[in-house]
């Protein structure tokens, strides 16, 4: 009777065993989508197989990569989903540590970076079938390109993946959250491309970290819905404050002679404007540096990167490891790469102890995670020397188009000043991007001072010049209303600094609602079509030439 008792019990807390270990497997999939999804279709794979056939070995181990003795760094991601590996064969490699990443202990936490974060819900085929048909796939942005040098994340993905990018950032425009992809992606590809996506973009600013998307059991999403923060409420004037915050420091970096200058002009002015602060509303974005003052390791290299993108400087937002999970950036200058961490810079004495530095110089502090690996290379073993007030900055090299302080060739100027347009015989004179001289100015300058010159040397006065959008829109409105139907131009002046918004405007369509749609009211006409063209008259204004026809 004993030994029945005995085997009953063994069967007993066997099947207990069992009970548990099914629960963990359930709670462990249920935490990761991805997971999920991945198991799915390794599973349909295999019972697709034909008689004879073996599947793939490795099992749960090869879906995982190998980690250190710090918990939760990824040391590479070979095999990422959606990565174009021909792209990545070309690249110069970032080497990770040998040692253990130990920040100082006065920057520890200084950090802050949250990675995104997915919520996957696995649907039946006639579910995804109506939810396919109830949300169409939005807008697809197969008009958009994104040049390689400035959008590192969108270089690094498959051509198929790429189209997903496209989607994401022109329904994220467009703040449409729930859409059916436009080719066929699956869980884990989607969470590639959304950080690519997320890591591009700091204009994005009301995009969320997070996302969600419904999937099948084969791992193929149905529909994705992007999350937006609060801004989205009130886009229109979000946007407006954020343009005028970052539109001031450019303004000022832009008066500077070279990219060195800038770039170390921008650095200052962020650890002038920002506060460290884990409790600042949407730290995660470049919104709550620059218009808020207050963020985290996010907000400051988003921030940065938003700027350096609007002085044609190309900048990565970089995320990784610090002690705990931080991003920074990495910029460009010339034809090496450095690393910059504004945030640990802006300390109660302000340094550069982390400012253009190499791979080798951050190994002890900073490690890459997540497709950060994929960027370039930083550095050649030396420091790029700091620029020194009112000289030229050894940065390697000149931005293509810019003056580093010399006045160049007498056949460069002469060519800079047939008609000084930027863009004579446009095309699509839409979507080109400006690159113009920046010449040194005294550094003793009021920034008074430094405007009322630039304005001498444009040749304008204070009251021609239209500082904002709100600004540049009504001019606009009245300006075409004043000009009637037909064949017409009317023209207007705005600071450089304002262009990226103006351009984006017409790219995005805004510009429909900002002043075209009421001057057609005001002149009962149905029918607008535009070319525009653009001066560079110096000192940093543009003038708008705006060759229309109304009828």
């Amino acid at each position: 009777m004993r030994g029945k008792l005995k085997v009953l019990k063994g069967i007993f807390f066997f099947l207990m065993g069992l009970i548990m270990l099914g629960c963990a497997g359930i709670m462990i999939c249920a935490l990761n989508p991805s997971l999920t999804a991945m198991l799915a279709d390794r599973v349909e794979s295999t019972g697709a197989m034909e008689p004879g056939q073996s599947g793939q070995s490795g099992g749960l181990g090869s879906l995982f990569h190998n980690k250190d003795m710090q918990p939760d760094v990824v040391d590479s991601i070979e095999g990422q989903p959606g990565i174009n590996e021909d792209w990545l064969e070309g690249q110069d490699g970032y080497e990770k540590p040998d040692a253990s990443v130990e920040p100082p202990g006065s920057l520890s936490d200084r950090t802050g970076y949250k990675p995104v974060q997915e919520e996957a819900q696995q649907i039946e085929e006639d579910e995804a079938h109506g939810l396919v048909e109830a949300r169409n796939q939005g807008e697809t942005g197969s008009n958009l390109s994104f040049d390689g040098e400035i959008y590192p994340y969108y270089a690094m993905l498959e051509e198929d993946m790429q189209e997903i990018y496209k989607q994401i950032y022109a329904n994220a425009q467009s703040l449409i959250e729930s859409f059916a992809p436009v080719t066929d992606v699956s869980v884990n590809q989607l969470k590639t491309v959304f950080e690519a996506v997320y890591n591009d973009h700091p204009e994005l600013f009301w995009l969320d970290t997070g996302y969600s998307c419904k999937y099948l059991r084969s791992g193929r999403c149905a529909v994705i819905t992007l999350q937006f923060n609060e801004t989205a409420d009130d886009l229109e004037q979000a946007r407006r404050s954020f343009e005028e915050a970052a539109g001031s420091i450019v303004a000022q970096a832009q008066t500077l002679g070279s990219q060195a200058e800038m770039e170390k002009y921008a650095h200052d002015a962020l650890m002038e404007l920002v506060e460290y602060d884990t409790a600042a509303p949407m730290n995660q974005s470049a919104y709550s540096a620059l218009v808020g003052g207050r963020s985290v390791c996010a907000g400051y290299a988003r921030a940065f990167q938003y700027i350096m993108h609007q002085l044609g400087i190309p900048c990565y937002y970089c995320t990784g490891y610090a002690g705990e999970d931080h991003a920074w950036d990495i910029v460009k200058l010339g034809d090496t790469y450095y690393n910059v961490d504004v945030t640990w810079d802006d300390t109660d004495e302000p340094t550069y102890n982390y400012f253009n530095k190499t791979d080798s110089e951050f190994a002890a502090t900073h490690r890459r995670t997540g497709l950060s690996v994929y960027l370039p290379a930083c550095g050649s073993g030396e420091t790029v020397p700091l620029p020194e007030s009112g000289e030229a900055a050894q940065d390697g090299g000149g931005q293509e188009g810019t003056d580093t302080g010399d006045a160049g060739t007498e056949e460069a100027d002469e060519a800079d000043d047939i008609m000084g347009l930027i863009n004579p015989n446009p095309i699509q004179p839409l979507e080109w991007q400006s690159k113009t001289r920046v010449e040194p100015v005294d550094p003793q300058q009021t920034a008074e001072e430094k405007r009322q010159e630039s304005l001498e040397k444009a040749g304008v006065t204070e009251e021609q010049v239209r500082d904002t959008m709100e600004e540049y829109y009504e001019d606009c409105r009245k300006l075409l209303t004043d000009a009637g139907t037909g064949d017409r131009q009317f023209v207007n002046v705005i600071p450089q600094s304002l262009w990226n918004a103006v351009e984006r405007s017409y790219n995005s369509g805004d510009y429909w609602k900002g002043y075209v749609e009421q001057a057609l009211r005001d002149m009962g006409a149905d029918n607008f079509a535009i070319q525009l063209q653009v001066q560079d008259l110096g000192g940093g204004y543009y003038r708008l030439y705006h060759n229309v026809y109304t009828y």
